[in-house]
């Protein structure tokens, strides 16, 4: 039986402030206005999120939509990259993904390695998998947490994937059980400009 996962990757967020709590700019609400649009003829039955607001933010009005509330799940936060819950800058994130991506079991001091955070968002995804089988169900994600989420399935995706990806993004998984056999990108970059 196929399921469907949309795993939605939150719209444009502030560059400062706390990583559970930060919310979207101006862009990010225009574009999640956006996402709501090219799924409203999906059919989704559910709709889940990170606990983080940008991320709930972004699937809110597909839920909305379908007159049912987000459905939050802790574990499919974002990489925790240190030991605050503070966003780490461009410059100081782009070499530890590198490094990341390189050796899954590094981590910052107080921070997450990729394979806790693949392992503990693949539980979730799997959970959702059984749970809703034979549904479409949107995902309220992150760039990093996605990535590795898709990266148990196929390891084409990884860092160079992670770095292609766009603030929001969709992408369509279908699987048979728990076997991923298809991956459709949805959103259109090229109407971003």
């Amino acid at each position: 039986m196929q399921t469907f996962i949309y795993m939605v990757r939150h719209g444009d967020s502030p560059k400062e402030g706390n990583e559970r709590t930060r919310g979207l700019t101006e862009n990010g609400y225009i574009d999640a206005q956006r996402v709501t649009a090219i799924v409203a003829d999906e059919g989704i039955d559910v709709v889940v999120s990170s606990p983080y607001t940008r991320a709930i933010l972004t699937v809110n009005e597909i839920a909305k939509q379908i007159n049912q509330d987000v459905l939050v799940y802790e574990d499919l936060k974002e990489r925790r990259f240190s030991a605050d819950d503070n966003r780490v800058g461009d410059k100081e994130l782009i070499p530890l993904l590198e490094t990341s991506f390189n050796d899954a079991s590094y981590a910052l001091e107080g921070g997450e390695s990729n394979a806790d955070c693949q392992k503990r968002a693949v539980n979730v995804l799997l959970e959702l998998l059984d749970k809703f089988q034979g549904k479409k169900v949107v995902i309220g994600t992150h760039g990093a947490v996605m990535t590795l989420m898709l990266g148990y399935f196929d390891s084409c995706y990884g860092l160079d994937f992670l770095h292609s990806t766009s603030k929001p993004d969709i992408y369509k998984m279908e699987f048979m059980g728990r076997e991923l056999v298809n991956v459709q990108r949805m959103w259109d970059i090229e109407a971003d400009n």
